[in-house]
């Protein structure tokens, strides 16, 4: 381990920076290329699903690197985060259709490992359909956050919302501090973290430049929201990227801006300090994908290499 320092308000903060690199992983078999796809962990398996387009559900075994491929979903679903709930997986609030005006689907849709089929879940209540949201799960239930109700045009809400998947039952929660879409949520102990995302708005030609510092934070124990100071704002501003929780950190990965290039910065936010660290960079920048944590690993798969629609890939990366 080597350490470095930061002069700040005229105090030296060392901290320790661990020996990690994003490393290539060589799969036995490849898979389909997409982006503003979604990812998820079930058991042993990272689980590539949706994007742009019909898409195969397709399962990484990160044990012996092999690929299957799955039944593909009911419809086309694109530009939400998936989760895993009961050892299923699980989307909500997605989109489906093509750019800007892509429209969200009423219902939600799961995935059952063990009978290796889909099925047609709930109907989401109609008005609060949205995608691009932030989704998390936290004690046995299902947390929405913001979103966008017109595909990339217009309609970004501040939206959060409850799921009880026993009862199938929805309650609203307060509203953010802001409107952001294209945003991923993360949560560490008892709240949870939007850093990251913008206000899409194709009705006036502008979607990639309205990216948001601040950041978000509710608290499930209160039920309040508060924002961080200004200090504590994402280092590097962008929208379509990935939030996972590793090492009592929230990482935001990934992501797309007016730069060309799909972003492949990976940053780090200590909820004790609220404070950012620059974590390494992917070898490959990528964004409208989902990473996931396994083996105290992040593993990411597939997005688009530069900004908008591609080119799509699907390698797959580690952060050791």
């Amino acid at each position: 381990m080597k350490f470095t320092s930061l002069f700040c308000l005229g105090m030296t903060v060392s901290f320790g920076i661990q020996a990690q690199t994003w490393q290539a992983v060589t799969p036995q078999n490849s898979c389909s290329t997409r982006h503003e796809n979604a990812a998820t962990l079930i058991g042993d398996s990272l689980y590539a699903v949706g994007g742009r387009g019909m898409k195969p559900l397709e399962a990484l075994n990160l044990k012996t690197l092999m690929w299957r491929v799955l039944p593909t979903p009911p419809v086309e679903m694109n530009h939400f985060q998936a989760i895993t709930y009961n050892g299923e997986l699980y989307v909500m609030c997605a989109f489906e259709g093509k750019y800007p005006h892509e429209t969200p689907i009423p219902n939600i849709y799961i995935y059952n490992p063990k009978q290796g089929n889909w099925r047609k879940g709930p109907e989401i209540p109609k008005e609060r359909l949205r995608g691009s949201a932030g989704v998390v799960v936290y004690k046995d239930k299902i947390y929405v956050a913001c979103g966008i109700t017109d595909g990339h045009y217009d309609g970004h809400v501040a939206w959060l919302d409850e799921y009880d998947p026993k009862t199938n039952t929805w309650k609203r929660l307060p509203d953010a501090p802001r409107t952001r879409d294209h945003i991923s949520a993360a949560i560490v102990d008892d709240k949870l973290y939007l850093a990251g995302g913008r206000n899409s708005t194709a009705r006036i030609n502008k979607v990639l430049e309205t990216t948001i510092a601040e950041v978000d934070v509710y608290d499930f124990k209160t039920g309040k929201w508060t924002t961080l100071p200004a200090t504590s704002n994402i280092p590097t501003q962008r929208a379509g990227a990935t939030a996972v929780t590793q090492g009592g950190k929230v990482w935001i990965i990934g992501g797309e801006t007016v730069q060309l290039k799909a972003h492949n910065e990976a940053e780090a936010l200590d909820p004790k300090t609220n404070r950012w660290t620059s974590g390494p960079r992917m070898l490959e920048g990528r964004h409208g994908t989902q990473a996931v944590v396994y083996d105290n690993k992040i593993y990411i798969v597939a997005g688009s290499a530069n900004h908008g629609g591609g080119p799509e890939l699907n390698t797959v990366e580690v952060l050791k």
